[in-house]
């Protein structure tokens, strides 16, 4: 699996943590957030929200893992995009869940509040927790069927409900769109011209000029 991290400023410290705790599961880790509190431009929870949502929708990645102190901005932020099904996990047990009950693609991490003593191991805890299972496996078992169907469902009204993603990338404001696209590593991560919907492709070339 490919997963981008996508820390924002007021979580950029916790960086090294996330990538040490998805050291060894086996994934392609895109580190293509803050590195370190101070960097520039400086990437919001509304940056990242737009940049996670565009990695998926552009089939860079096939898993998102972001945050911010709460967890709630970016949770908010990356939902208003469509293709993009987040979970705001808070613990182990939050991971095991999400991946067999909802089947996402995104996760949002409460980078600062209750993160104290032992956090980055709660991490490494919860990673491991969350890509162990079956995604959409369901859980109780006897639920299985019923929530597949419902996640069948969520992915039509998201569809429904949404305008095309080169679309959204042509009528955001510039002060969303271009820290994201100008932050260092980003493009070659996209690589645009390599990027199969055409549309979308042209969209992010136009945004660059």
């Amino acid at each position: 699996m490919k997963i981008a991290v996508i820390n924002e400023t007021s979580a950029a410290d916790r960086n090294a943590d996330i990538l040490a705790a998805l050291d060894g599961l086996g994934h392609e880790i895109l580190n293509v957030g803050m590195k370190r509190t101070g960097e520039k431009p400086e990437l919001t929870y509304i940056h990242t929200g737009f940049l996670g949502a565009l990695l998926l929708n552009a089939g860079r990645v096939d898993f998102v893992v972001g945050g911010c102190g709460t967890g709630q901005g970016f949770l908010n932020s990356v939902m208003q995009y469509p293709g993009v099904f987040c979970g705001h996990l808070m613990s182990p047990l939050d991971a095991w869940l999400f991946n067999q009950i909802n089947a996402g693609n995104c996760i949002s991490l409460a980078l600062n509040q209750g993160y104290g003593w032992a956090g980055e191991i709660n991490l490494k805890f919860l990673f491991e927790k969350l890509f162990s299972v079956e995604k959409g496996g369901g859980f109780p078992p006897h639920r299985r069927e019923s929530q597949q169907q419902s996640r069948l469902l969520l992915t039509e009204i998201n569809r429904e409900t949404h305008r095309n993603f080169a679309e959204i990338v042509t009528v955001l404001p510039d002060d969303v769109v271009k820290p994201a696209l100008e932050y260092p590593g980003v493009l070659g991560v996209l690589d645009c011209e390599s990027i199969e919907n055409w549309e979308l492709k042209h969209a992010i070339i136009r945004r660059l000029k």
